[in-house]
């Protein structure tokens, strides 16, 4: 096998598909990105799967050989990503002595690298979906959506399902779902592509409805890749018994799904509201961040101040043996006075994601959910469950 290829190509994919090489292979070839040079289609396409989470990647190259070949990955991409830019030549062949197996040979302007690598017969197939659903999705929406959801997942890997994603698709919308069982994120977003009733039903499908849950690992670097080549094109979903498959412009992603029921969230929305306040994101979300100093681990708690006559919200925090710290923010407040208390993180994590210069805030009570909601943009439903406040 033997092609030229740019540095910065190699590097960038490269770098997206070493993220599902496991740290811990069962296996030594796992532990390699797979290599594949097409003569034909003058394509390269790098592959990695860790066999629940898979990647692939295609790009341009000038490939004089055609062949495959596997080479370790973190190594490979040490030293790729040191080289310069321009032009990088790859020749894979046996080694002189066989028993050392497969050598590449990676050459640059500065200079000359020797990789062992392994053939490609001994590693595993990406999973293939052929008689699944295969639903349709724009890509921007795609990108809005898990940009607006994934900041919610749980960590904990002792709750499966909250761990990811729930996605539901229908003809002309798709709604993202995230919990951690102590707020939830929910983003609506709609095809923009689609002028005519009859395009946006072609855009997600024939379905009227999919529902499925996906890991939060496996979406984030399906956002990265959508990203990375800031692509709008439609992603095609395939999904059949436990195995979800992302696939657009020759590049694919593949991941197990998680399985059990997802919460019912619609329920956990209240449908009216006794309090409601508007003010500025970005002016909270940097008060916010400054009075979070004074904030620990153990007591890591924003008290907001909720003046209905002044109009003012001020904002404090009492940290024992350290201090102190108040901020007040003009706001627009309809209904009566309250106190309450949120997690720094929770609440900053919410800021950050809604995005817009004004948002509303929803309350009943000082121990019920909390809505956040940007004005306009996205829509973006979160809800934040208020810290009791100690007497």
């Amino acid at each position: 096998m033997k092609l030229v290829c740019a540095q910065s190509d190699l590097s960038t994919h490269l770098s997206l598909v070493s993220r599902a090489v496991p740290s811990r292979p069962t296996h030594p070839v796992l532990a390699n990105v797979l290599l594949r040079a097409d003569e034909e289609t003058q394509q390269v396409s790098l592959t990695a799967f860790d066999l629940s989470l898979g990647i692939r990647t295609t790009f341009a190259a000038e490939v004089e050989t055609g062949g495959n070949v596997t080479l370790p990955a973190k190594l490979l991409n040490d030293i790729v990503t040191r080289l310069p830019e321009g032009p990088i030549t790859i020749n894979a062949e046996l080694a002189t002595n066989q028993s050392e197996g497969i050598v590449a040979v990676l050459t640059s302007a500065s200079g000359r690298y020797q990789v062992r690598g392994m053939g490609a017969e001994e590693y595993p197939e990406l999973p293939m979906i052929e008689n699944g659903e295969v639903t349709h999705l724009p890509g921007d929406a795609l990108i809005e959506g898990l940009r607006g959801s994934l900041f919610a997942t749980s960590p904990d890997e002792t709750k499966q399902v909250l761990t990811g994603v729930h996605l539901t698709v229908q003809p002309d919308s798709l709604e993202f779902a995230a919990t951690d069982g102590h707020r939830l994120a929910v983003v609506e977003t709609t095809s923009q592509n689609a002028d005519t009733e009859a395009e946006q039903q072609a855009a997600v499908g024939d379905a009227t409805q999919l529902q499925v849950t996906v890991p939060a690992r496996a979406l984030r670097e399906l956002e990265r890749m959508l990203g990375v080549r800031q692509s709008t094109e439609s992603v095609a979903l395939h999904l059949d018994q436990g195995q979800v498959v992302f696939e657009w412009l020759d590049q694919r992603l593949t991941s197990r799904t998680l399985e059990g029921q997802y919460p019912a969230y619609r329920q956990l929305i209240p449908r009216s509201f006794e309090r409601q306040i508007t003010l500025e994101r970005r002016s909270l979300l940097n008060a916010v961040e400054r009075i979070a100093v004074l904030a620990d681990q153990k007591n890591n708690i924003v008290k907001f101040s909720i003046n209905s006559e002044s109009q003012e919200l001020a904002l404090s925090v009492e940290a024992q043996d350290v201090g102190s710290g108040r901020e007040s923010l003009p706001a627009e407040i309809s209904g009566q006075s309250i106190d309450i208390a949120f997690n720094v993180k929770y609440l900053t994590d919410g800021l950050k994601a809604l995005n817009t210069a004004e948002i509303k805030m929803q309350l009943n009570t000082a121990n019920s959910p909390v809505i956040l909601t940007p004005l306009g943009g996205l829509k973006l439903t979160y809800l934040i469950m208020p810290v009791q406040i100690r007497a």
